[in-house]
């Protein structure tokens, strides 16, 4: 095995023992910190806000990829095994397989157990509706959107660029992805000055997304769901949302589940009209969201199959 392929397998073994502890210094925050000083400073300096935009993804995408790529080269100059090491360690921070099952799991202990304000509470820190009136139905529906979402851009996404590009690829990724989160609001602060960060995002996962859905239809039989209901699905509902790409492994999962998703959801007081994906065969409740986790684990495991096949065909070289 080379060493990527080796940096890759760590990445993920790491994640799915440990998650995101919060003992660990985590790059995301550090990329957190560094847009928040980049846009004071730009803001500033730059009178044009849309330049100031595009200059804020520049410095922010370049900055995290290329400290990343000194930290494992610099490692690799002291031992190649040290630069493996670091590697896999920043590799595993990109990875959110484990914590996105456990902040899930939260929503679903406080239901099961019948504490339906403890659940909206621990919702609210997962989703970014309002949570406090939501019924448990619905509670349970933000649960399972998380997962089926975040399945995309919080595991397939970030792990397809660590084996294409490795750690630097990873973390331009998660630079992208932050930058969407911080920035890439269509308000009046943020409408021109998050322009470049938001439509970046939208190329970045433009085909991860298009992945999960297809993942997910593949491994929804082996996880004991439905694997024709979700490939329909993707393809009927996938558009039914206001992101291009989010809406697709949502559209996968609701048919693999038999459930339905969207529909309309409160932000800051006021109701927002959206479509529903899928259609409501099956309810939504623990079950629901318990096949939601398997079908990310189940999504993730099978690219690695696929990318370990590909290696041993010479495809590609991990």
């Amino acid at each position: 095995m080379t060493e990527a392929g080796a940096v890759v397998l760590a990445a993920v073994l790491l994640d799915l023992l440990f998650g995101d502890p919060r003992w660990f210094p985590h790059p995301v925050v550090a990329i957190g910190k560094l847009i928040a000083a980049l846009e004071k400073f730009l803001r500033r300096f730059v009178t044009n806000e849309r330049a100031g935009g595009v200059l804020l993804l520049l410095l922010t995408v370049g900055i995290s990829a290329g400290v990343a790529w000194g930290a494992v080269r610099g490692a690799s100059l002291v031992h190649p095994l040290a630069g493996v090491v670091v590697s896999a360690l920043l590799g595993w921070t990109c990875l959110a397989a484990r914590s996105l099952h456990g902040e899930s799991k939260r929503v679903a202990d406080a239901l099961v157990r019948g504490d339906l304000p403890e659940a909206r509470r621990y919702l609210s820190f997962i989703v970014g509706r309002d949570t406090a009136g939501l019924s448990e139905p619905e509670v349970w529906r933000g649960a399972v959107e998380t997962v089926a979402e975040n399945t995309s851009d919080g595991v397939i996404a970030p792990l397809l660029f660590l084996m294409v590009g490795g750690t630097p690829l990873a973390l331009a990724y998660k630079a992208v992805n932050t930058l969407d989160s911080m920035v890439g609001y269509k308000n009046e602060r943020y409408l021109l000055f998050g322009w470049a960060s938001a439509r970046c995002d939208d190329l970045a996962n433009l085909i991860p997304a298009r992945l999960t859905g297809l993942l997910m239809s593949l491994v929804a039989p082996l996880v004991g769901l439905l694997g024709i209901n979700a490939w329909r699905m993707m393809l009927r509902d996938g558009r039914n949302h206001s992101s291009p790409n989010s809406g697709i492994p949502e559209a996968a999962a609701a048919g693999a589940l038999g459930v339905q998703l969207g529909g309309t959801n409160i932000y800051f007081g006021k109701p927002v009209a959206k479509p529903t994906i899928g259609d409501p065969l099956n309810p939504l409740d623990a079950t629901a969201w318990q096949g939601a986790v398997r079908l990310m684990y189940g999504a993730e495991g099978l690219l690695l199959l696929a990318w370990g096949a590909f290696a041993l065909r010479g495809i590609i070289t991990p």
